[in-house]
């Protein structure tokens, strides 16, 4: 799968859903706040990065998470990979409640739920070779395979992403950068997590490649079972891929529900702005659709609004959107979609 071959701008629906499997990955009322500013404690505010958050992962699905810079979609993330710990709520994975484990268990936990990196560039380290980088896993976390066994695995995963295991030598800095995010993809792949954590691993890459890198991920999901939490703030890359869609606004979750539901009929106004904002490839279709300017810019996660926390953006508020927060609830057919909105859209 080489980095040049060029990408047509059409964007595949994803495979069919396949059917639900157990739950692999579960966040209940997630919340993490940071205390900043203030000499002494004096003037000292709280940040609410992330402000009650449910989300779940299944067997072999794609979760994906879609939002504005600054709503908290990258403390999500270190909080689901138990890099920090959460102010209130519960991470579970398999059943177990990472909060709950010993510093060894948590450590043997951590090779079931690995992170692909935004940032090609940065994510990988300069001085080591590409064999180095995706064999250190399987070092670090002292896999009892053989060291010449783990070298000959590092290259298997090398080939195994499209890239030729004769350049295990090579330094970072003598790929492309969709090669990189090959490797990236290979060094999470080393531990054989059954969940993938990627927060926008795509764009930073070109168009053309971020195509090509969509489909590796794809493909590895159907070899090997993976199941995906898939952060992005570009909803045409999130429909090429995710099963289910959870939208993100200041720190909560303002709907979430199956792909085709959420983009095909979006319940929250919030939803709608974003999704309208999408590029239309068909010219025959471009400026036909509704287009929401939304006005102003999101509310500080220091100073949030009370009641609804779109209500300073959204056209429908109303008197109780200002006094009232909304919950997450069933809306609309058969109950399979959640929207925290007073007034939904298409219920």
């Amino acid at each position: 799968m080489p980095d040049d071959v060029t990408d047509t701008g059409e964007r595949p629906a994803a495979a069919a859903a396949a059917p639900a499997g157990p739950v692999l990955l579960e966040a209940r009322e997630l919340v993490k706040h940071y205390g900043s500013g203030g000499l002494f404690g004096r003037g000292r505010t709280t940040v609410r990065a992330v402000d009650g958050v449910d989300l779940t992962l299944r067997a072999g699905r794609t979760l994906g998470l879609v939002g504005e810079s600054g709503c908290g979609k990258s403390t999500l993330t270190r909080l689901l990979m138990a890099l920090e710990r959460p102010t209130s709520g519960t991470v579970r994975v398999d059943g177990r409640d990472l909060l709950g484990l010993s510093r060894s268990e948590l450590r043997r936990r951590r090779r079931d739920v690995q992170l692909v990196m935004q940032d090609p560039y940065t994510s990988l380290d300069p001085r080591m070779t590409a064999l180095e980088i995706v064999r250190e896993p399987m070092d670090v976390h002292r896999d009892p395979e053989a060291k010449q066994r783990r070298s000959a695995r590092a290259l298997e995963l090398m080939e195994m992403v499209g890239l030729d295991p004769d350049h295990g030598q090579r330094h970072p800095h003598q790929f492309s950068g969709g090669q990189r995010q090959r490797l990236g993809i290979a060094r999470a792949l080393a531990l054989r997590p059954g969940i993938l954590v990627c927060d926008e691993p795509v764009s930073a890459l070109d168009v053309s490649v971020q195509a090509q890198v969509m489909n590796l991920l794809k493909e590895l999901q159907r070899t090997f079972g993976l199941s995906y939490v898939f952060i992005a703030h570009d909803l045409a890359v999130v429909r090429n891929i995710a099963d289910e869609i959870a939208v993100m606004y200041l720190g909560r979750i303002v709907e979430q529900g199956d792909r085709d539901t959420v983009y095909g009929r979006p319940a929250h106004p919030y939803t709608r702005a974003l999704l309208s904002a999408v590029p239309e490839p068909d010219p025959r279709r471009r400026g036909k659709g509704e287009r929401i300017v939304l006005q102003g810019d999101p509310p500080s996660p220091a100073r949030p609004p009370a009641g609804c926390p779109f209500h300073t953006r959204c056209w429908k508020s109303v008197k109780l959107c200002t006094e009232e927060r909304p919950v997450l609830t069933p809306a609309g057919p058969g109950g399979g979609r959640r929207v925290a909105c007073h007034f939904p859209e298409n219920d």
